[in-house]
């Protein structure tokens, strides 16, 4: 068995808050598997690594010899959850969120001991509920502790709209809680009001309540907003191994450390011996490298993390071109095909007016030089290789 401080300390990695780290304490001594519980409402296919902040801390329990409760919210992602939204947010059908689940099962895979985990469906229990159900349970809250929520309260004053089904998802996320008899519970930062509920919950249906542990939202390559693929500052764990690596390598040095701090599974000594090294002297590109290649290889493997890392080195360290571009032939209408017009069609830029502001920036090349002519045209019969940023290329032929 691990020492207490030990397994604490492991836990507490990267956490933002632990409520309430007495109560942890006092079950872990009890030497039993605790239950540990961690909810996603599988509303989109994939996920990115800023998903996987809280999976991977579910990790470090499961390593520890703990329970895990992995929950696919099929009936909650009927609801939507409203945390972070201003407005609205239109239910999903469950057809959708059950084809996402599988994806969700399969990514979860790759980091967490799937035979040693359990998946859950939380239709299994709330279905049951019925109309009758739902009431009782709803009589244990009130509509003014709803609405302490920070978002609730933002758009009540703000005279904006809050559907009833809204206020019910802190309440089934809530009794999830007391369906699972869950002993702690993970979420991100935003949804601290949802956990508490939980907590409250299982102590009116008395039970012991579970303990609370907050992960912070990983921010995204540009080190400023949360990382989202709507604001393009992302990472797939589902994207080639090559542009993991690539955009890992692209992130500030400060930033790095954030990144191995929520991310690497390597031992905290080691992260602590790194530290030190940076400080006395080494390269901190040495550092990103591998950890570049450990993210990589979780979701590729070992062999193409390696072959992402040598082709990074060709590529960026001495100009080679990618063995892979894709290749397109496009039509030219009468005047040339506009440079701007190319770089959309070839899936470079997604529009027109990113293709003209990357130019502005000398972010585009073409057949290895800087692109400053925003108004070129390329004529029938011309072949180029363009590039965008460091990543990005295509083979064109203009016909």
């Amino acid at each position: 068995m691990v020492p207490i401080a030990e397994a604490l300390e492991r836990i507490k990695r990267g956490c933002d808050e632990l409520i309430v780290e007495e109560d942890l304490v006092r079950k872990l001594k009890t030497g039993r598997s605790l239950r540990v519980k961690l909810g996603l409402d599988p509303t989109a296919p994939d996920l990115h690594l800023g998903h996987t902040v809280v999976i991977n801390k579910l990790r470090h329990f499961q390593e520890l010899g703990h329970t895990i409760q992995f929950l696919i919210g099929d009936f909650t992602g009927m609801i939507g959850d409203p945390t972070g939204k201003n407005q609205t947010r239109p239910p999903l059908q469950r057809e959708a969120i059950l084809a996402n689940a599988q994806t969700y099962r399969a990514q979860m895979s790759k980091i967490l001991d799937a035979e040693k985990t359990q998946v859950l469906f939380n239709s299994e229990w709330s279905d049951k509920l019925g109309a009758e159900g739902m009431i009782r349970l709803a009589s244990r809250y009130t509509v003014a502790r709803l609405l302490e929520r920070d978002d609730f309260s933002k758009r009540f004053r703000g005279g904006q709209p809050i559907a009833v089904h809204e206020l019910l998802y802190p309440l089934m996320q809530g009794y999830d809680s007391v369906a699972m008899k869950a002993d702690v519970e993970l979420g991100g930062t935003d949804q601290k009001f949802n956990l508490l509920v939980g907590r409250e919950l299982q102590r009116d249906f008395g039970q012991e309540p579970q303990c609370i542990l907050t992960m912070p939202l990983l921010e995204g390559l540009d080190g400023k907003e949360k990382m989202s693929k709507s604001l393009g500052n992302y990472v797939g764990i589902a994207e080639p191994p090559q542009e993991i690596f690539g955009k890992l390598m692209s992130i500030s040095d400060g930033m790095m450390w954030r990144y191995i701090e929520l991310l690497s599974f390597e031992p905290l000594a080691t992260v602590r011996l790194w530290r030190k090294e940076v400080a006395d002297g080494r390269n901190p590109r040495q550092i990103k490298v591998l950890f570049a290649k450990e993210i990589a290889a979780r979701f590729h493997g070992h062999a193409a993390a390696e072959r992402a890392h040598a082709e990074f080195e060709q590529r960026f360290r001495h100009g080679a071109l990618p063995e892979d571009m894709p290749e397109f032939s496009l039509n030219a209408p009468l005047g040339g095909l506009a440079v701007a017009q190319l770089l959309k069609q070839a899936g470079l830029v997604p529009s027109v007016t990113e293709a003209v502001r990357l130019i502005e920036q000398g972010g585009v090349r073409l057949n290895g030089e800087r692109l400053a002519d925003k108004a070129l045209r390329l004529a029938p019969g011309e072949t180029v290789v363009a590039q965008v940023g460091k990543r990005k290329f295509a083979r064109v032929r203009v016909q």
